[in-house]
Parts: structure tokens; C-alpha cells; sequence
């Protein structure tokens, strides 16, 4: 049966050196999670398109180690982003076989919203 953790997180965003000749820009990333799960993550982003016209894409890994519930441990996301024509799509899921600890054999989908001052909302929908 799934269990559902939300929260909200703090994101940094520094950008790296450009990759593919500068067709493909790198970021690297921290988070700080506040809620259900109370940790922290640090992960790598790449990106193609033009943001600033709202037609881009992206794919990141992060790794993550908190607390859980009552739980504590690590594991791993996976994401993958596009904008074109005003849309966004999203998909952002926990990476099997990546859960460590008292997190071990974790997995789940999680689901961000943004609000309109600009906080990050998470809810993760997982199974353990």
C-alpha cells in the first residue's frame, strides 16, 4: 500500500561548464526538504533549448538522505522536463535499486508544484 509524504524544498541552481559545444548547458544542484521527509540532496542537471522562449528540456539525477517518516536512509531521483507552447511536463521518480538504509527497496513517483511566490511543493507518492 502506498504512503504519500509532502513538504516543501529549497532549491540551488549553479551553473557548470557548458557541454556539446554549448548546445547542452550543466548545473549543479543542492536541495534542502522540509516536511515528511526532512533531508537534503545534491544532484546534476542537463539542458537544450531556449528557456527564455519556453521551449527547453532537461534531465537530472539527484541523490537524496534524510528522514523518512521514521525512517532514515538515501536513494536517488530521476527527472525529465520539457516546456513548449506554454506546457510543462514533469516526470520525476525515485531510481530503482537506489535506496539505502532503512530506505532500501524504496520507490515512488513524486509530484512538484510551484506556487506563485515561488515555493517548491513535493509530494511523494512511495512504497517501501
Amino acid at each position: 500500500m502506498s504512503k504519500t509524504a509532502s513538504g516543501t524544498f529549497d532549491v540551488t541552481l549553479v551553473p557548470g561548464v557548458v557541454e556539446l559545444d554549448g548546445a547542452v548547458g550543466r548545473f549543479e544542484l543542492t536541495k534542502r526538504f522540509h516536511g515528511d521527509f526532512d533531508g537534503s540532496g545534491t544532484g546534476v542537471m542537463l539542458s537544450a533549448g531556449d528557456p527564455q522562449a519556453g521551449t527547453a528540456g532537461y534531465v537530472a539525477i539527484e541523490t537524496v538522505k534524510g528522514r523518512l517518516g521514521e525512517r532514515e536512509g538515501s536513494f536517488a531521483f530521476q527527472q525529465f522536463g520539457t516546456m513548449s507552447g506554454g506546457h510543462q511536463a514533469l516526470h520525476y521518480e525515485v531510481v530503482p535499486g537506489s535506496g539505502a538504509g532503512e530506505l532500501t527497496g524504496i520507490s515512488g513517483i513524486l509530484r512538484l508544484t510551484i506556487d506563485e511566490g515561488g515555493t517548491h511543493h513535493y509530494e511523494l507518492e512511495y512504497d517501501l
